[in-house]
């Protein structure tokens, strides 16, 4: 069965259609608690989640089909993606499930699964739960003296919160420094500025009143300007911006000026280099990262090691390789030696580490490179794959290709979570790069009537 059920980042869809029902939830649950079942001990799940409204219904749905199929679930409440991946390893638990869109508005909502190792799931398991999920027949219900138990467990942002202390040095301190925090009224509501306090920070809080609707509504780390302004009006020395479910991150220095995951990753690899801490001579990025990151790492001897978009297609580059920093330029920093997915947290206390190491401003700091002239543009089709394979798309694209010439970068994609074409393109003369961005563009739409 193909993996129609799972997209680039788990299940994800408009809340209360399909995919994203209570009916294909339950069902979710009870194909992931058939596959995970293991051994003769009561299996258990951890269910974490972001603010959304519809969280209280797939939460209460997955809930359902664990139990019927004999798994105890242990339900956390709104915690970042990271910390459910943290807590199903940390709490012995058969599998993890967070319920979130990531970066979506409000309106959307998504199913992440991670194994017992706290990693998010191969295709291969994702297409064996979705092929149950499609024949439910094959199913198994437990016995009534078997079905599971549910509880809410009241110390999970507590255990998190340590973890994320404990993943920087005990000597760091924030002491000194003011920040600006955007949760995106989303996961990180509560334990974000909870971190930075504990550490010895001053926080501006921003984004921590989530009412189920305002979720990545004009703040968090896709729309940076309320963080920016913040940040200049409070004279702070950094802005942390993450997004719904906390899995990524972006930084804004104290002149208010946007600092991406290339920029951040460059200086949390050149941080590491010196300490002896970054394995396998280089970093794992995406086909999306900018080519003055690749310029930079080369000039140091360093690798950039590209991969297709998709923060699990990095993760799973450094774990075969030997890696242990990756990530993707909208900020999803992945750090194998403290978490098992993306922690926006995480990668923006590396990022402090190294900032106060320099004894330099943000502004200083996080501008490692100058990046190459970049340029992306989306629109929205009917259907990707046919807009793709038209003819007169894939003559623009190689028309774009060849005015572009060997410097600089094309990258056409279908997007892996909305019913969009990326259109990406780079190099050192910004206005040809444009220009066969909207080359390309243009031709989209008449392929994809």
């Amino acid at each position: 069965m193909p993996r129609t059920l799972f997209g680039t980042d788990g299940v994800r869809g408009r809340a209360n259609s399909e995919p994203m029902t209570a009916e294909i939830a339950m069902r979710i649950g009870m194909a992931a608690g058939q596959v995970f079942r293991r051994g003769a001990h009561r299996n258990r799940a951890v269910i974490g989640k972001d603010t959304r409204l519809s969280g209280y219904m797939i939460e209460q749905a997955l809930t359902a089909g664990f139990l019927s199929v004999g798994v105890d679930v242990l339900l956390l409440g709104p915690l970042p993606t990271p910390a459910v991946g943290f807590l199903t390893r940390s709490m012995r638990a058969d599998v993890g499930v967070m319920i979130s869109a990531s970066h979506n508005p409000y309106e959307d909502n998504g199913i992440k699964l991670f194994g017992p190792d706290g990693f998010k799931l191969s295709d291969a398991v994702e297409t064996q739960i979705g092929a149950l999920v499609a024949s439910p027949h094959q199913l198994n219900l437990a016995a009534s003296p078997d079905i599971g138990r549910a509880k809410r467990i009241g110390d999970s942002d507590g255990r998190y919160i340590e973890a994320v202390k404990g993943s920087v040095a005990k000597a760091l301190d924030l002491s000194g420094l003011k920040i600006v925090v955007d949760c995106a009224n989303g996961a990180a509501y509560k334990v974000a500025p909870t971190v930075l306090w504990e550490l010895g920070a001053e926080v501006v809080p921003v984004g921590v009143s989530p009412d189920g609707f305002n979720i990545n509504g004009n703040c968090g780390s896709t729309h940076p300007g309320v963080l920016q302004e913040q940040v200049i009006t409070h004279h702070a020395h950094i802005g942390i911006a993450l997004d719904g479910d906390a899995d990524r991150v972006v930084l804004v220095c104290e002149r208010g000026r946007v600092i991406d995951g290339d920029q951040l990753m460059a200086t949390i690899s050149d941080h590491w280099v010196r300490d002896g801490r970054l394995t396998g001579r280089g970093i794992v990025a995406t086909v999306m990262s900018n080519l003055g990151l690749e310029r930079y790492l080369g000039a140091r001897k360093l690798e950039l090691i590209r991969t297709q978009v998709g923060d699990r297609y990095v993760l799973e580059r450094m774990r075969s390789a030997g890696y242990n920093l990756g990530g993707e330029q909208s900020g999803h920093i992945i750090m194998t030696d403290y978490a098992t997915t993306g922690d926006g947290l995480m990668a923006a206390l590396q990022g402090l580490a190294a900032m106060i190491r320099s004894g330099k401003p943000a502004s200083e700091t996080f501008r490692a490179f100058e990046p190459v002239p970049q340029f992306l543009k989306n629109v929205r089709v009917a259907n990707a794959n046919d807009a793709l394979g038209a003819g007169v798309v894939t003559r623009a694209i190689a028309d774009a290709e060849a005015r572009l010439g060997k410097n600089g970068r094309i990258l056409v994609r279908k997007s892996g979570t909305e019913p969009l074409i990326r259109v990406m393109a780079e190099g050192d003369d910004s206005d040809l790069v444009r220009a066969v961005v909207d080359q390309i563009i243009e031709a989209i739409p008449r392929s994809a009537a």
